[in-house]
């Protein structure tokens, strides 16, 4: 798997965690049956693609690429669509986290295996 496809398997398998982290957030506790189902196929497919990517990438760095993006991008998609306030404080842990990200990909030679 060349690291373009590995970093393609990544970037689906965050959006996929997204998705299934909002559908959870839509499914009321699991009380609503297609929230709740979107939730768990989302979240399987997610671990598929991310299992894709850790053939390339080191568990460490994936995940937390994985989880750094995804923290980002569940935040903006509570901010939009939940209408969930992020004050301040929030705003600057996740710039960091984003700046966190940025170091790994760009500095870390343990990127790739």
């Amino acid at each position: 798997m060349s690291l373009f496809t590995t970093y393609i398997a990544l970037g689906i398998a965050i959006a996929l965690e997204v998705v299934g982290t909002s559908a959870l957030q839509a499914s009321q506790q699991f009380t609503r049956t297609v929230p709740t189902i979107v939730m768990a196929v989302s979240y399987l497919s997610a671990f598929y693609f991310l299992s894709l990517a850790l053939r390339t990438i080191p568990v460490g760095i994936a995940y937390a690429i994985w989880s750094g993006l995804g923290i980002v991008l569940i935040s903006i998609v509570g901010l939009v669509v939940f209408k969930q306030k992020l004050d301040l404080p929030a705003v600057l842990g996740l710039a960091m986290i984003v700046g966190g990200v940025v170091v790994v990909n760009v500095f870390s030679k343990a990127v790739t295996h």
